[in-house]
């Protein structure tokens, strides 16, 4: 019989090193699964931060967007921001200035009081814009008119206060009181202070003019006041003007300027005899 010599079963280095590579990818894969498994704890914990955060979120985005004004003074146009710039500085409301006028001229009544500025700073502006250029020079700020001048440029000489506003930017009331027999006067009133700027008779009116205004005087039953009530309860806001007037259709209306919250101007026109309105346009610009 023969034997064989006992032989050691070595392992080739090819082998050892595809088991020593599959130990490898065994710890590798044990590494994996466990670091899944991490970032699955570690993803739910995630997701539920992520949805709780979504639900805080819309409350803090839409309280900045809420701020009336900052989104509010955005959407402003030019006009709307002149009448919330020229508006923010009056102190005296048109019930105010409307009384003050008409103490003015003994057994006169009101037919126009206008808030300068408002109506007529689009005109100013196109012919060159006196508001901000009148302040400096002070020789443009005839052009309003000629009695406002003479107060526009002793107002920021007699006192310094009004100076950082411009003597043309200062706010003013201009009314028109009218006696029994149409004998129109124009007086000016600082609107800030109440007080009478300028009161003067029309130079310029003829005949025909104050008998036109002695029978439309006669024919208005409804006060001013009473027309700016009218429009103000129809739509909230600051009356700006008032005018009496004929309107298309050759009825006399007290026409009404409110300027509501928003910074829109509105004109009403309110029958002068029957105190109902009878039209209404808004100016978006």
């Amino acid at each position: 019989m023969r034997f064989e010599p006992c032989r050691n079963k070595t392992v080739s280095p090819r082998t050892r090193r595809l088991r020593v590579a599959g130990g490898a990818l065994c710890a590798a894969a044990l590494a994996a699964t466990l670091v899944t498994g991490c970032g699955q704890d570690s993803g739910d914990e995630t997701a539920a931060a992520t949805s709780e955060a979504a639900k805080v979120l819309p409350n803090q985005t839409t309280s900045p967007s809420g701020s009336v004004s900052p989104s509010g003074t955005a959407q402003l146009t030019e006009d709307q921001t002149k009448r919330k710039e020229l508006l923010s500085t009056v102190k005296v409301t048109f019930d105010k200035a409307a009384t003050t006028a008409v103490g003015e001229v003994s057994g006169g009544k009101l037919t126009d009081l206008d808030l300068e500025g408002i109506d007529d700073q689009d005109d100013d502006d196109a012919t060159g814009s006196p508001s901000p250029t009148g302040s400096p020079t002070g020789g443009t700020s005839p052009s309003p008119g000629g009695t406002e001048s003479a107060g526009g440029t002793e107002s920021p000489g007699g006192t310094g206060s009004p100076s950082p506003s411009g003597s043309a930017g200062s706010p003013k009331w201009v009314a028109e009181v009218v006696e029994e027999d149409g004998t129109a006067h124009n007086v000016t009133i600082d609107a800030v202070t109440g007080k009478v700027i300028d009161s003067s008779p029309d130079a310029d009116q003829s005949d025909a003019d104050k008998q036109e205004l002695a029978d439309q005087l006669s024919k208005a039953t409804q006060t001013p006041q009473q027309a700016a009530k009218v429009a103000t309860d129809k739509k909230p806001g600051k009356v700006t003007s008032i005018a009496l007037d004929e309107n298309d259709s050759n009825v006399l209306v007290w026409q009404v300027d409110v300027v509501t919250k928003d910074w829109k101007k509105t004109t009403f026109d309110v029958d002068a005899a029957k105190g109902t309105i009878m039209d209404e346009q808004v100016d978006d610009d």
